[in-house]
């Protein structure tokens, strides 16, 4: 798949880059690509939520009415689960969520969701540029420049650099993910996948 490369101004360089078919090209896996954003989902999960079933609620224990012949249900103590402030029946208490899937599974989720974002024309790419201090007014002219205000984008670097991490991170609408560390959700989550010219390679290395 041949894309065109743009500059920050959003004109054509006049040049164009292949994508790799290995890479943006294969044919999608949609039951892996739930597996992994399942297993993303799942790892964000912190997992402390608790809750007091009778034995850790603090009431009294006198035995509220008499076992039989009430005609309601028995009631051993206050702690009883059928009475307000009593113990939570079932309830959750502190556990892990963490998933784990095969690096093999991972890597063709990356290489599929690649894939789906190039069929749907989600992809494009702009020739490398810097930012020379960490400024939000010019991340947020580029983005105004390539048309994507209020567009749900992802940027993508080779490399982390912090002038542009810095004066990305307070724009609700667009993100930024060095190219080793994209993740399927990541790609999934975005519109418009914005890769910076020398990304592209930095991501076939990756997931070769």
């Amino acid at each position: 798949m041949k894309l065109d490369i743009l500059s920050i101004n959003g004109s054509s360089t006049g040049r164009s880059i292949e994508l790799p078919d290995s890479v943006f090209g294969i044919e999608p896996n949609e039951h892996v690509l739930y597996l992994s954003v399942k297993e993303y989902l799942a790892n964000q999960r912190q997992g402390t939520h608790d809750s007091k079933e009778r034995h850790a609620v603090s009431r009294s224990t006198r035995k509220i009415k008499r076992q039989k012949g009430t005609g309601g249900a028995r009631a051993g103590s206050m702690k009883n689960i059928m009475f307000k402030g009593g113990g939570r029946a079932f309830g959750p208490h502190p556990r892990d969520y963490s998933q784990k899937l095969n690096k093999k599974v991972k890597v063709l989720a990356r290489k599929s969701a690649l894939s789906q974002k190039a069929s749907a024309n989600g992809i494009v790419v702009v020739e490398d540029f810097n930012i020379n201090a960490p400024k939000t007014s010019e991340f947020v002219g580029i983005v105004k420049n390539l048309n994507m205000v209020n567009v749900k984008s992802l940027f993508v670097t080779p490399d982390y650099n912090e002038n542009i991490h810095l004066s990305s991170r307070n724009i609700p609408y667009a993100a930024l993910q060095v190219a080793k560390d994209l993740s399927t959700y990541d790609i999934l989550n975005c519109k418009k996948l914005v890769l910076l010219e020398s990304s592209i390679s930095k991501i076939a290395e990756t997931l070769a």
